[in-house]
């Protein structure tokens, strides 16, 4: 049986739902043979989900997703293959979680201000192993009845525009880029279908990313439409860039997005486990 490969998986250590025991049992379920963690701009869970692949009889890449920013425009690159007690990961990591705890002060803040106090410790209590958020703010203000949903928490407070929104300034994607390599990793574009470009920004971004050392993108992510992924491919193949592929699984209950059932990759692309089994 052809191996499967998942390179994009959350667990609760970023915004999925599982455990990374549970997310390395349940691939295993899926005939997943190669999984990489990628939790958002954190390592937290590999070394269990490490211990949990070896009793499972299945691989696992760690990984990471780095957020960034392009032209002001949120971009996420995946780190594959990456050496945990790398200078450059820790730092980088540290910087991400940095970055997250000023704006999650600067959104408790706004809502102070709006007389909702005590909302920072309040949305901690939702976060668990989670770098805090909005939606864990969302879920604090129903618990005090600001709101009757997380939906409309968003839709008063939280969503684009409103008291709530503070952007976050990642660091640009060359930055990033070299926080993976300096880990010995590969680093990788995540989903570039989902950022909602014209096939034109598309293939600037992509010109950008392998200038800046990028070495892979995401031709597969998830359940995809028909051609999507040799459209992907031949964006790929024009900036000489190898090809990965992934669910980005979340949670169960969303089959689209289901680890390890997507589509094989184009019989022409350079896959990106190639830079570490060989």
């Amino acid at each position: 049986m052809t191996p499967i490969y998942d390179l994009h998986c959350h667990s609760f250590y970023s915004d999925g739902i599982l455990s990374p025991n549970d997310l390395v049992s349940r691939a295993k379920a899926h005939n997943v043979s190669y999984l990489a963690l990628t939790d958002h701009d954190t390592t937290q869970g590999i070394a269990v989900a490490q211990k949990a692949a070896k009793d499972e009889g299945i691989d696992l890449i760690p990984g990471i997703e780095f957020s960034t920013q392009w032209y002001g425009r949120g971009i996420h690159i995946v780190g594959l293959n990456i050496d945990l007690d790398a200078e450059s990961l820790i730092n980088g990591v540290a910087k991400q979680e940095n970055s997250r705890e000023q704006r999650a002060r600067a959104i408790a803040e706004r809502l102070a201000a709006k007389g909702y106090d005590g909302a920072y410790q309040g949305a901690q209590k939702y976060s668990g192993s989670e770098l805090l958020g909005r939606p864990h703010f969302a879920k604090y203000l129903v618990e005090i009845g600001a709101v009757k949903s997380v939906a409309q928490a968003f839709k008063r407070y939280l969503g684009a525009g409103k008291v709530g929104d503070v952007k976050q300034m990642w660091p640009d994607f060359d930055e990033v880029i070299g926080w993976i390599k300096g880990a010995g990793g590969v680093a990788v574009l995540a989903h570039p279908d989902k950022y909602d470009m014209t096939r034109t920004k598309l293939r600037l971004l992509t010109a950008d990313f392998a200038e800046a050392g990028g070495e892979a993108i995401e031709v597969i992510s998830g359940k995809q439409k028909a051609g999507l992924a040799t459209d992907m491919q031949r964006i790929a193949d024009m900036f000489g860039l190898h090809s990965s592929c992934g669910s980005d699984f979340h949670s169960p209950g969303q089959p689209w997005q289901e680890l390890g059932a997507f589509e094989a990759m184009p019989k022409n692309a350079r896959p990106v486990w190639e830079f570490w089994s060989t």
